[in-house]
């Protein structure tokens, strides 16, 4: 006879939790086969096993992983540890590597997903792994056998790398607590040829209907703008800009599928509340590269002082998505307007602009371009998002493009060549017209009426072909 346990809560609890764990492994006993070991064993052994079975080789610089924008390199060992290249860090999983990598690039990233996210010499882990359970469990479905081994919390990020692949989203710069940010990765491919067209369109939505914060919406939800006339206001600053910052602006813009960032300078006259744009000062640097983008920022700094500038505002661009700002836009510009103002009691104003090369809607070739700024919510709503304004604007023509323009130019095609992001100028953007085409017509309402600076930028658009 053998001696009933006590029936306390407690122990209805304990053995209600082995009872589930008993049927779980008796369902599992009615399944295919599996990794080698089950659960607990590491993943390092899953790469030996990749590895024994050759579909892996042991090389150097053959695992990769991309996020945001940003590029890791490893080596795979015959025991199939990682070894990151940059600081020779041992990982002993891909998904430990994956999250380590991440965390440098957003410290709140609290894992990642290393099958979806490692690449080997290209091509995802998890497509290798499909591969081995197909050869050795034949009864499973091909789709079943595909599956990424990811959490249902880590879906949404995955789904936005599989959008990075095809867009990789390496945005200029900065980190948003500090420096106008880029984005994140998430812009439907629509017209990319020989690309995934994303399904999850970014429909906009106005401003009424967003109502108070809610942490379940996404940050990257677009707004609709708001005029000053419909809620019977009066911009509080003029606005003059040159063309050659829109100039610059949007072919910083087209070189590359990943978002853009930079600042612009000029001046602010208080007596008569005019803002005038002068100049655009491209980001060259990556998001999550802290020395890049804090040098480049520097430099910035520097150029606005030794022409007597202000900084006044930043722009971005939205290369395959509609030129409206997001909910981070909105709170990051909001977060830039309250800096620019720092301890001064007077009003000074910083403007955003917000570029799209490539969004389908766009009427034809040439960008669309957004002015906005932001609007303070309702006092007595102060949990509120700010309101998004259109910003009207004065275009003032230049009459030619500076030697510095120029230099910057060359060195923007410099900084893309061979990125993975890289518009490829000679492919075609539609049946009529390439890449390299629709640059050319996008800038053509920009360029000054210099009859002398055609063959200069016909070297310049040379060199930007031949890189690509």
């Amino acid at each position: 006879r053998t001696r009933r346990r006590p029936r306390t809560p407690s122990g209805r609890r304990e053995l209600a939790g082995g009872a589930r764990r008993r049927r779980g492994r008796a369902r599992g006993r009615g399944r295919g086969r599996r990794w080698p070991g089950g659960r607990a064993h590491q993943a390092r052994s899953h790469l030996r096993v990749l590895l024994k079975d050759a579909l892996l080789e042991p090389g150097s610089g053959v695992l990769s992983i991309y996020y945001v924008g940003k590029k890791f390199v490893g080596d795979l060992q015959p025991d199939g540890r990682i070894v990151w290249q940059e600081t020779g860090q041992m990982f002993n999983s891909p998904s430990a590597w994956a999250t380590h990598c991440k965390k440098l690039v957003n410290p709140a990233k609290k894992s990642g997903c290393g099958w979806a996210s490692v690449k080997y010499k290209g091509q995802k882990l998890d497509k290798y792994k499909a591969t081995w359970l197909r050869r050795h469990q034949l009864h499973v479905p091909a789709a079943a056998a595909d599956e990424s081994p990811a959490s249902e919390g880590e879906e949404e990020e995955l789904l936005m790398e599989e959008e990075e692949d095809e867009v990789p989203a390496g945005v200029s710069a900065e980190d948003k607590t500090r420096r106008p940010p880029g984005k994140g990765p998430s812009e439907p491919e629509a017209t990319l040829p020989g690309k995934h067209v994303e399904n999850k369109i970014r429909v906009p939505v106005r401003y009424c209907m967003l109502g108070s914060r809610d942490s379940a919406r996404s940050p990257r939800t677009l707004v609709e703008v708001t005029s000053f006339a419909a809620i019977n206001k009066f911009q509080p600053f003029n606005v003059t800009i040159s063309s050659n910052v829109l100039f610059l602006l949007d072919f910083h813009s087209h070189l590359t599928r990943s978002e853009v960032v930079g600042y612009l300078g000029g001046r602010w006259d208080i007596n008569s509340q005019m803002l005038t744009v002068l100049r655009a000062f491209p980001c060259r640097s990556r998001l999550g590269d802290a020395d890049a983008a804090a040098t480049t920022e520097e430099e910035v700094y520097q150029s606005l002082f030794l022409r007597g500038l202000s900084l006044v505002g930043w722009y971005h661009s939205h290369p395959h998505s509609p030129a409206l700002p997001s909910l981070q836009d909105i709170d990051a510009q909001m977060d830039y307007q309250l800096r620019l103002q720092g301890s001064s009691n007077g009003f000074q104003p910083c403007l955003a602009l917000l570029c799209s090369p490539y969004y389908s809607g766009n009427p034809g070739p040439e960008s669309k371009i957004l002015p906005f700024w932001v609007m303070p919510p309702p006092e007595q709503r102060p949990g509120d998002y700010g309101i998004l304004m259109d910003v009207e604007m004065v275009y003032v023509q230049d009459g030619f493009l500076t030697n510095d323009i120029l230099q910057e130019m060359m060195l923007l095609v410099e900084f893309y060549k061979g990125a993975p992001d890289l518009v490829r100028f000679q492919e075609p953007w539609s049946q009529e017209h390439t890449y390299l085409d629709k640059l050319k017509i996008s800038l053509a309402s920009r360029t000054p009426k210099d009859p002398g600076l055609c063959h200069v930028l016909e070297q310049v658009y040379s060199v930007l072909k031949q890189g690509s």
